[in-house]
C-alpha cells in the first residue's frame, strides 16, 4: 500500500472501498455490518471519501457482447505534430466519441491508446474512415482485435 493512501486512509476506509469496489450497490447498513461499525460512521466515512475524491463516481458494468458491442480494439494514435495544442483538441476530440470507452497518452511510438468498443469488424473499419480518420492532427494509428477478455477487474487493488 501507497504511503500516501496510509497517511489519509485507515483500514477502516481501505475496507469500506473494498467493499463498495465489489458491488456499488450495497446498503450502508450491509457495509457496516462487513466492516462492523454502525450505520453513521460509514456513512459518513464515504461522504468523505467521495469529497476527497477517492470515490469519484458509481458505475454499472454492463455486458457488451449482450448490447452488440463486442467487438473491442486497441488503438494506437500518433499525432501528426506533437504539441500543447494538438494533444489538446485530439483530446476534446475523442472524449465526444461514444465508442472510445477509454483513452490513455502514453509514451513510446504512439502517443494515445484508445479503447474502442463497435459491434463488428465491418462498422469499427467504417469508424476508422469516417471518425478517426477524420481527425486533423491524427498522423498514423495501429489498431490491435481483442479475442479473449481474461481479466477485467474494473476496479483498483487495494
Amino acid at each position: 500500500m501507497a504511503k500516501a493512501i496510509i497517511d489519509t486512509l485507515d483500514e477502516t476506509d481501505i475496507r469500506i472501498l473494498r467493499c463498495l469496489q465489489q458491488n456499488a450497490r450495497l446498503t450502508i447498513k450491509e457495509i457496516a455490518r462487513e466492516v462492523m461499525l454502525s450505520s453513521t460512521p460509514v456513512f459518513e466515512r464515504i461522504k468523505r471519501m467521495e469529497r476527497e475524491g477517492y470515490i469519484k463516481r458509481y458505475v454499472t458494468v454492463l455486458d457488451a457482447e449482450k448490447l452488440h458491442k463486442g467487438f473491442v480494439v486497441f488503438c494506437q494514435v500518433k499525432l501528426s505534430t506533437i504539441n500543447k495544442r494538438y494533444a489538446e483538441e485530439f483530446c476534446e476530440t475523442i472524449k465526444e466519441i461514444p465508442e472510445v470507452t477509454e483513452c490513455y497518452n502514453i509514451s513510446g511510438k504512439y502517443d494515445y491508446l484508445l479503447k474502442v468498443h463497435a459491434p463488428d469488424m465491418k462498422y469499427y473499419q467504417e469508424f476508422i474512415l469516417n471518425v478517426l480518420g477524420q481527425i486533423p492532427m491524427l498522423g498514423s494509428l495501429e489498431s490491435t482485435f481483442v479475442m479473449e477478455e481474461v481479466k477485467n477487474d474494473f476496479g483498483v487493488a487495494i
